[in-house]
């Protein structure tokens, strides 16, 4: 089987987990025997583009001409049997979909956010979460409050972007949704049941688990959503050192915060941004994984992390860590759930610190039943299988 995966990779000074979670998926198709034909534009190159080039940028989202003539080429050249596609902004845009069904190649589209309805992908803005974009024929609210790289004027061209591309998205003949969540979003949004297909993500397994060390590690972007306010208040209500070590790792709009923590507490480090050695590291020092954010976070590769390595996560009840944890799904509950706020989180944190020596086979046995490269590899074939041999295409 011959697939072509197109995806916009984020720029690579900033950390994304979808970079390497699309990374991954090549490196474990083409184990199993896929063809993997890539794709990809980098946001990292637009500086490098030619002076027309960039002048042409403000409409990439909704057309990107260079990438349908360069992506037509390719699937005359090679005759994929589908495309799957991750991210298309701002370089490729949806309107790969239609170059691809032009050309008679069906697409699958694993959705990693809610950019079908939402600017910025996240349903949150202004530190709640938001949905006043849903079920409208325009996102006039994003561009009022500037939902995309906090610009009126490339708001307005997202929300532009978004309903031009309505009936591109409706046309997709295959989603992959990470967890439940965001089959309903999908759902919600006019996609029929026969067309989804619920399969998280998955991370090459590390080994057998380093015994567990001590205290709490929290890893993430500092940035409001991610919950970083709410863990530092829910901290603060406990005695210096009564709850071990507190680190945090991660850089972001937020840095200050955790500076300020750490210069008044003994118990909380922390260790700036960390390159993967630093963050396997820290993974090691620790004995439970804090992934607290405010919103609905689809599948946060940290807690995918926290598993492979035998750490249990503390976590709130938001987003797919419910389903990544196994709550309500598994006899294997890797961590706990809590709901976001201050008080309940505050409550949670010695029960985490105490049972941790008894959660953390779970975490481990959680990863390698359901986000270990052999199951989910075999599950994204399956998916690629019945679509090339079993299904109609959907609709144009």
């Amino acid at each position: 089987m011959k697939v072509v995966v197109a995806h916009n990779r984020y720029r690579e000074a900033i950390p994304s987990g979808e970079n390497v979670i699309v990374d991954t998926e090549i490196a474990q198709l083409t184990a199993a025997g896929i063809e993997v034909l890539p794709f990809q534009r980098a946001s990292d190159s637009i500086g490098d583009l030619p002076l027309a080039q960039k002048a042409l940028l403000p409409l990439s989202p909704i057309y990107g001409r260079a990438a349908q003539r360069d992506l037509s080429e390719l699937l005359q050249r090679e005759r994929p049997d589908l495309l799957h596609l991750h991210n298309p902004y701002p370089l490729l845009s949806p309107w790969v979909v239609r170059t691809a069904h032009e050309h008679g190649v069906p697409v699958v589209q694993t959705v990693h956010n809610y950019r079908q309805v939402c600017s910025s992908g996240l349903y949150f803005r202004d530190g709640h979460n938001c949905h006043d974009c849903r079920g409208k024929a325009f996102g006039w609210p994003a561009v009022v409050h500037k939902c995309y790289r906090g610009s009126a004027a490339q708001s307005a061209l997202m929300a532009t972007t978004l309903a031009v591309h309505r009936p591109t998205w409706k046309s997709v003949d295959r989603y992959i949704a990470l967890t439940g969540r965001i089959a309903a979003h999908l759902r919600d949004y006019g996609i029929p049941d026969e067309r989804i297909v619920i399969k998280p993500n998955g991370l090459p397994d590390p080994g057998e688990p380093a015994p567990l060390g001590d205290g709490f590690l929290y890893a993430a972007r500092l940035s409001p959503e991610k919950g970083l306010e709410l863990l530092l208040d829910a901290w603060r209500r406990h005695p210096d050192g009564s709850l071990g070590p507190l680190r945090i790792a991660g850089d972001g709009e937020l840095r200050p915060l955790a500076e300020q923590a750490a210069a008044e507490r003994d118990d909380v480090t922390y260790l700036g941004a960390l390159d993967r050695t630093g963050m396997e590291a820290a993974r090691d020092q620790a004995s439970v994984v804090v992934a607290v954010p405010t919103w609905n976070d689809v599948l946060p590769t940290v807690i995918l992390e926290a598993m492979a390595a035998g750490r249990p996560v503390l976590g709130t009840d938001v987003g797919g860590i419910p389903y990544l944890l196994g709550i309500d799904e598994s006899a294997q509950v890797a961590g706990w759930v809590v709901k976001p706020d201050a008080e309940t989180l505050a409550a949670a944190l010695p029960i985490a610190r105490v049972d941790a020596a008894a959660v953390a086979p779970n975490a481990r046995t959680r990863y390698l039943q359901a986000f270990h490269p052999d199951v989910v590899t075999r599950r994204l074939i399956d998916v690629y299988t019945s679509l090339t041999e079993n299904s109609h295409p959907a609709p144009r």
